[in-house]
């Protein structure tokens, strides 16, 4: 499936094919550097990939070349993982990182963005999720609502920032991989931090371990200057959408529901 852009691009091949959620990647080396050709499975994919070349590899990986389905951007080389970061007493670190990165995506560019979507369209699965369900996916529901209708702070999000959506890429520091194509308030982006690493490894909790929870409020509320209670409004909102989308391909959402329980208490004090 990658014989047109290895040739159109004069790649060579330099690693095993990956299947993710997002696309079909391959390491590649384009004019003897490390590169990865990606093609987009999907609509929502191919719109990031837009995003992507517009942050120019500023907070982001560098985008090489781009068209129709298929990117070719720079590779991450670095041995380091925000995942492992976390799961290995680094957390504070990992959130800080991943709060830094989304400051730079968010910083304003001079040209214009891609064609996005309002925030309001992305979270258009929770509230009918919310009637079949109910409990406390109807608050979650009612908390987006709020938000959405009161928005602060616009700018283009990444829309998926969490940790293995920021890769180490050496000299150039942390990069974010895979973004969305979605405007809106800028504490969105901040959410799904509260959720992983745990939805990528349920079996090594980080994000419902003991006091991690109100540990990672205090860290990401002051990396970001973000106001905590709006933030744990943030965190309820996602953690409902996510657990929609969980339930609506009949997955268990037992993560995004202990994350929303514990938005829900501290929102609650």
């Amino acid at each position: 499936m990658f014989e047109t852009y290895l040739r159109r691009w004069h790649l060579v091949p330099d690693g095993t094919a990956i299947t993710s959620h997002a696309g079909y990647l391959l390491p590649v080396l384009h004019r003897g550097q490390p590169a990865m050709l990606k093609l987009a499975k999907g609509e929502d994919e191919r719109a990031g990939s837009a995003v992507l070349e517009w942050w120019d590899g500023d907070g982001a990986a560098r985008v090489l070349a781009r068209h129709d389905d298929a990117l070719l951007m720079e590779r991450a080389q670095g041995p380091a993982s925000l995942s492992d970061m976390a799961r290995g007493g680094q957390d504070d670190e990992a959130s800080r990182i991943l709060c830094a990165v989304a400051a730079r995506l968010h910083r304003p560019r001079q040209k214009s963005p891609p064609p996005l979507v309002r925030l309001q369209h992305w979270f258009r699965e929770l509230a009918p999720a919310a009637a079949t369900h109910g409990g406390l996916l109807r608050r979650c529901s009612e908390t987006a609502n709020a938000l959405l209708d009161d928005p602060r702070e616009m700018t283009v999000l990444h829309g998926d920032l969490h940790h293995d959506n920021v890769l180490d890429f050496g000299e150039r520091g942390w990069l974010a991989i895979d973004p969305k194509h979605i405007i809106g308030e800028r504490g969105f982006d901040f959410a799904n931090i509260f959720t992983n690493p745990d939805l990528s490894d349920p079996t090594r909790p980080v994000s419902t371990s003991p006091g991690r929870f109100q540990r990672r409020v205090e860290v990401v509320s002051d990396a970001a200057k973000l106001d905590r209670y709006r933030l744990l409004q943030w965190v309820l909102a996602w953690t409902g959408l996510s657990a929609a989308w969980f339930l609506g391909d009949d997955d268990p959402a037992s993560i995004d529901f202990q994350v929303a329980e514990l938005a829900a208490t501290e929102l609650d004090r």
